[in-house]
């Protein structure tokens, strides 16, 4: 499928097919032709000698220093060279790829004032599946994501070094050479237009949005499974319960529990129980969390929606032809977002580990073994994969500290706040990883849990989300070596394989 840049807004779903399986992009004669307008606008400024920011003089503080006629396409050049400086570890390439479509389409908006020349060849760097190595420090989020985008322009000019279709390290004048690709020779604003947006961090809410709705539909799949385990009641989760305080994500949530938990013997079994009289938070008050961070999810996607709408440079060249010198480059709105979700999913994570911890405690688990141990005291169970679940969570909520609140002036005190969103955006993406494996531990121990409930059964759903988790970790037993049926339970989760069985089941919000 292919995806067309800048005739409609670029929608979630576009960049991801762009970014993550690699469908190829095309810009419209609609698109060639608005940009050729706009790109004589430009041409108009360039010729009348006046001082415009970005075509006759420097950047930064240095916006007062004049640049003669003659030099003004090294301007660029040199731009792009100086500001290609970022450090550290190399930036994932679903993350460099994100951010290049989201460029594209902003140079394609036609307030940017590129040539068609220079849309279409950043078009074939992506169709070739050419990737510019970005590295994990450099961007403030002001002025955008200057560091990042300008290592992406340094491959355009055939200058640093990219990532081929095959994955390979290489020169970027090799990559395109054997891509049949001419590096670009930039004309008069055209590097800053390449530089000057909220690309990355915008590109990694997506992805984030992306993995991180699959994943609240997963915490609600184990939670559904440890309510079971601990022989919690699903009344709690009635409709009408829900609608005296209508969250959109607590309805969702709520409903997802109430159908994982439908037909249940383990469930039915509570009634007769009245030993447990109420179940603890981190069961009764599932929906309420899942569902806040939920709404946490949906207030993120409008803003990624608004922004991946929206035509972000500066100067921007308007309808009458001007060039307008903005601030619409500044990352606060994606920073906080991003922010906001680092928040929401610590706390969900916390939840998990209570629930988890819940079944490993024999005073609080009604009736399971210690730790869920095949034989307690020669077997230690699930007792240290706990351990690493409240330690993901610690983790967790050390990235929750929002980097959006932080500001270090530069380019000479002209740039004096700045947005922190590229820093929000890496740690998010960590913060996803760690909850994945939270979500992993929980599903671990209570697919065991809910093995060793027989012969009571759960719904048949979560028993069949257990027996693909059991079967994947090996289940109750003796002690085995734990980390690698982590990890593969971690597998399930992030390939989405368990949606994938309880969609035979039930239609998960």
């Amino acid at each position: 499928m292919t995806v067309f840049v800048g005739l409609e807004p670029l929608s979630r779903a576009q960049l991801i097919a762009v970014a993550r399986r690699y469908e190829p992009v095309a810009l419209s004669r609609e698109v060639l032709e608005r940009l050729t307008r706009q790109r004589g606008a430009i041409d108009v400024l360039v010729d009348s000698g006046a001082p415009i920011y970005g075509l006759s003089t420097g950047f930064g503080s240095l916006a007062t220093t004049s640049i003669s006629p003659e030099r003004r396409r090294d301007l660029q050049r040199s731009l792009i060279r100086s500001h290609a400086a970022g450090v550290g570890p190399e930036v994932e390439t679903e993350v460099v790829r994100a951010m290049m479509v989201s460029r594209l389409t902003n140079l394609c908006s036609g307030v940017s004032g590129v040539r068609t020349t220079t849309a279409e060849a950043y078009a074939a760097l992506l169709n070739a599946g050419i990737t510019p190595i970005v590295h994990e420090f450099g961007s403030l989020g002001c002025s955008g994501d200057l560091a990042p985008l300008a290592h992406v322009a340094l491959a355009l000019m055939g200058e640093g070094d990219v990532r081929d279709a095959g994955g390979a390290r290489r020169r970027a004048a090799d990559a395109l050479a054997d891509a049949g690709l001419s590096p670009v020779e930039l004309a008069e604003k055209e590097g800053l237009a390449l530089i000057n947006g909220t690309d990355g961090m915008l590109g990694q809410l997506v992805l984030a949005l992306d993995d991180g709705m699959a994943l609240m539909q997963q915490i609600d799949l184990a939670a559904a499974m440890s309510i079971q385990a601990l022989r919690g009641t699903n009344r709690v989760f009635l409709a009408e319960i829900h609608a005296l305080r209508p969250h959109p994500g607590q309805l969702a949530s709520a409903q997802n529990l109430m159908a994982l938990l439908s037909d249940s013997e383990i469930v039915d079994a509570h009634l007769d129980d009245f030993s447990q009289v109420q179940d603890a938070y981190s069961l009764r008050c599932a929906p309420q969390v899942h569902g806040a961070a939920r709404d946490t999810f949906s207030y993120a996607a409008g803003v990624a929606d608004i922004e991946l709408a929206a035509a972000i440079d500066n100067p921007s060249v308007l309808a009458d032809g001007s060039l307008v010198s903005n601030g619409n480059f500044h990352g606060a709105p994606v920073g906080y977002a991003l922010d906001f979700l680092a928040i929401a999913l610590a706390d969900v994570a916390s939840m998990s580990e209570r629930r988890t911890d819940r079944m490993l405690d024999e005073n609080r688990s009604y009736g399971l073994p210690p730790f869920l141990a095949h034989e307690a005291g020669v077997d230690s169970g699930l007792m240290i994969a706990q351990y690493a679940q409240a330690a993901l969570v610690t983790e967790m909520k050390r990235l929750a500290s929002p980097a959006s609140v932080d500001s270090i002036p530069s380019s000479g005190m002209q740039e004096d706040h700045v947005s922190m969103g590229w820093h929000a955006a890496r740690k998010l993406r960590k913060a996803l990883d760690a909850f994945r494996d939270v979500v992993a531990i929980e599903l671990l121990a209570s697919a065991r849990a809910l093995a060793l409930r027989a012969p009571l059964t759960p719904s048949p759903v979560t028993q069949a989300i257990a027996e693909r988790v059991n079967a994947r970790s090996g289940g109750p037993g003796h002690d085995r070596w734990l980390s690698p049926e982590i990890a593969a339970v971690s597998e399930l989760v992030a390939n989405r394989e368990l949606l994938e069985t309880a969609s035979r089941f039930v239609t998960l919000r």
